[in-house]
């Protein structure tokens, strides 16, 4: 019995991280068209285009690792998600949390990105080459203060474990306050990680015709959205476990993870587009500065 509520709990993690990452994207494209004075879609317009996109046939086909991408990015978001803890002593959701899963993410997130540009540079499409590029340099960008940031945590309480970390933060506080530099770095590394604007370098619409996606529509590019929106619903979930100490129902997880994700949206609304270098240059700055003085304090205190 235990089993069959462990394998329930998960299935409905999934549910639950592609509804909400749907919702929060739609809803970032309505407070965009507002912002710019145009109506915009409704807010669930994505729900639609995804289940448009899966039920169309695609006759393009590259080789097995084009086929093979999509379904990296997808393995990528749903491990990464049933390896973060949803919300605060609660039997549903434990999935496949464990002491040391904070360095294992650190592998797993940027997994299904490696395996996108794999399977985007086997189409031969010039703008998926170069958004490929653009992509993991600016990959390298941020991931510097998002590690800087993590490991100024795990030496400051000696674990790597996100429930010790919790309940860490159930004692003495939201990691927000105790850590502020750590909790700055990581919020500037997420721009990057989020991909908007100024730092939405790898689609670039105008540019690239959407970058590394290029050659992929239909069922490919509906589950590329989908994981995007599950992956969405990770990040801002872990950065809550982290920084905000987790949460212990449905609606303080949406309120915590939707005043997060309103940061990158909100930057992006007033921001222009960086170049490459531009960008890279941005995270080796502040955000890296931020990192060093977390793993100092870390150290020191």
């Amino acid at each position: 019995m235990d089993i069959l509520i462990k394998i329930l709990g998960a299935v409905a993690t999934i549910i639950i991280a592609f509804v909400v990452g749907m919702l929060y994207g739609g809803l970032n494209r309505k407070v965009t068209a507002r912002v710019q004075n145009r109506v915009g879609p409704p807010f669930w317009q994505n729900y639609l285009d995804a289940f448009k996109l899966v039920s169309k046939k695609t006759s393009i086909h590259h080789g097995v690792m084009q086929h093979l991408g999509p379904a990296f990015l997808m393995v990528s978001s749903i491990g990464t998600l049933l390896f973060i803890p949803i919300l605060k002593g609660n039997n549903w959701f434990p999935n496949l949390s464990f002491h040391g899963d904070l360095i294992f993410l650190l592998y797993l997130m940027v997994f299904g990105s490696l395996g996108l540009a794999l399977g985007a540079g086997q189409t031969g499409n010039p703008n998926s080459a170069i958004g490929v590029t653009r992509g993991l340099s600016q990959m390298v960008g941020f991931e510097i203060p998002w590690v800087m940031a993590l490991v100024a945590i795990m030496i400051q309480y000696h674990t790597t474990s996100i429930a010790d970390i919790m309940h860490v933060q159930e004692v003495h506080g939201w990691l927000m306050f105790q850590k502020p530099f750590a909790f700055i770095a990581a919020i500037l590394a997420m721009f990057g990680m989020f991909r908007y604007s100024p730092f939405d370098i790898v689609g670039a619409p105008a540019e690239l015709a959407s970058g590394p996606v290029s050659e992929f529509g239909g069922k490919y590019l509906g589950l590329m959205m989908s994981s995007g929106s599950i992956f969405a619903f990770v990040k801002l979930t872990l950065y809550t476990d982290l920084f905000l100490g987790g949460a212990s129902n449905f609606i303080e997880l949406l309120v915590k993870t939707f005043l997060l994700y309103m940061i990158p949206v909100s930057y992006g609304l007033v921001s222009p587009r960086y170049r490459t270098e531009q960008a890279v240059r941005y995270f080796w700055g502040w955000p890296s500065f931020f990192g060093l003085l977390a793993i100092l304090y870390s150290v020191i205190f």
